[in-house]
């Protein structure tokens, strides 16, 4: 039986939940979106939990149609130091103190990041550190690297739009809160300098 989700007007993180509630219920579901990002986000979502999804735009609102085409992906959290290293950047500073200094010591942190061994699976950049991945950070290219070689960069879309900023990303990809708990509760190692 087809289920529908309508998330219009909602705040992230509530599409994805909605949805991802339905997937437990249906092989077949519709989630109505009227932003870009949700849109995104749901379809992210469906990608991850084996479903087609196919977008059709009606009248400035996302019909997304999902079927599921693959078998359902479970989700697993391995708590052991063994599982993926995630990184938590949640201000463009690094310490208390002075700004000035605190955004020298994290472009500086930002730079070197490509040199340690392994490097994290994972940066979540939150709250003042969406500014790092935006037009006229100083670590873009050191973020674009890092991606080009595996690294997942997310930056939280409330975030984003908070600064007003969700126009400039640079590098990595806007998510939701519901993306960033999961990469936060599946990782081996959390670590937020």
């Amino acid at each position: 039986m087809a289920m529908t989700v309508d998330a219009r007007g909602l705040a992230c993180p509530q599409p994805v939940v909605l949805t991802n509630n339905a997937f437990g219920e249906t092989d077949e579901v519709t989630t109505i979106v009227d932003n870009e990002v949700s849109k995104e986000n749901v379809a992210k979502l469906a990608k991850s939990k084996g479903f087609s999804c196919r977008v059709e735009e009606q009248d400035g609102e996302f019909h997304l149609h999902r079927k599921r085409e693959g078998p359902v992906a479970e989700e697993s959290y391995d708590l052991s130091s063994g599982g993926p290293t995630v990184l938590l950047i949640g201000s463009d500073i690094m310490g208390r103190g002075s700004e000035e200094l605190g955004r020298k010591l994290m472009t500086a942190f930002i730079q070197v990041l490509h040199e340690i061994t392994p490097p994290p699976d994972t940066i979540i950049f939150l709250n003042s550190g969406v500014k790092l991945v935006v037009e006229g950070s100083q670590v873009v290219e050191d973020l674009k690297e890092m991606e080009d070689n595996g690294t997942i960069l997310l930056a939280c879309g409330t975030c984003l739009g908070f600064y007003d900023l969700k126009g400039k990303l640079q590098v990595g990809q806007i998510s939701n809160m519901y993306d960033i708990a999961s990469a936060m509760f599946g990782a081996g190692r959390l670590i937020s300098p």
